[in-house]
């Protein structure tokens, strides 16, 4: 567990640049991520311009993913929109989990950071917001990871549109965004309902393959988390031991 009582009387600048230098080391991953789905969009059929404000407005990488496969697929639409809108429930998820500590703060300041709390921002603040000193200042620090993360996306996402403009149709880059996730998942797997969660989930994303407009995407993400829930109680009977 990291040590955060350097933080104990920092002011806002210095919870901001802490954030940003704790979101600095997920960069390596998250720039390959976002280079690749600006390839992805162009090669799915999507105008150069639509690539770059989807990273604005939706701001959820790997659902980002799944729309431009859908839509490259000639997915109908409302099965697109239903298929991101699974995808990106983990965000409630993670809002969920540190809406206790950040309850005080005014709707400006909520809005701001739902809107920046992704999957590497919430890795970086998490340990900050739970385990750290609670200063009136701490929502700075998830704010500087958030928008470390929120730059170097758009700036990737715009790298990739360069680059795809001559990178050939066929080159299938698609394992990369998978290699990247499991890199992610693989280290927060500590409980007994996570591990369960994480397999029948692959279980089912590998069984319903054939399954049209792409929605084992769906099946996969809603079993994995009926799973979880089911095998919390083997959770509940190791801290009980």
């Amino acid at each position: 567990m990291s040590d955060w009582s350097h933080l104990e009387s920092a002011g806002r600048k210095a919870e901001w640049w802490a954030g940003a230098k704790a979101e600095a080391p997920l960069l390596l991953g998250v720039i390959p991520f976002g280079l690749v789905f600006g390839v992805l969009g162009l090669q799915a059929g999507l105008p150069a311009w639509a690539v770059v404000a989807m990273s604005s407005v939706v701001f959820g990488g790997s659902s980002q993913v799944v729309f431009a496969q859908l839509w490259g697929a000639a997915v109908p639409v409302p099965v697109i929109v239903g298929t991101v809108g699974v995808v990106n429930l983990r965000h409630a998820l993670y809002s969920a989990s540190i809406a206790h500590l950040l309850g005080g703060l005014g709707l400006r300041w909520k809005l701001l950071l739902a809107y920046l709390l992704t999957d590497e921002a919430y890795m970086a603040a998490v340990g900050r917001l739970s385990a750290g000193p609670q200063t009136p200042h701490r929502h700075w620090f998830l704010f500087g990871t958030g928008f470390t993360l929120w730059a170097c996306w758009q700036l990737a996402t715009l790298g990739g549109v360069l680059v795809g403009a001559v990178i050939p149709a066929g080159w299938s880059l698609d394992f990369s965004i998978a290699l990247t996730f499991i890199a992610l998942l693989v280290p927060g797997l500590r409980r007994r309902s996570e591990l369960f969660a994480a397999a029948v989930a692959a279980t089912v994303a590998l069984a319903a393959q054939g399954v049209p407009y792409k929605l084992w995407i769906v099946l996969a993400a809603l079993a994995g988390m009926a799973a979880g829930m089911a095998a919390r109680r083997f959770d509940r009977r190791a801290q009980d031991e």
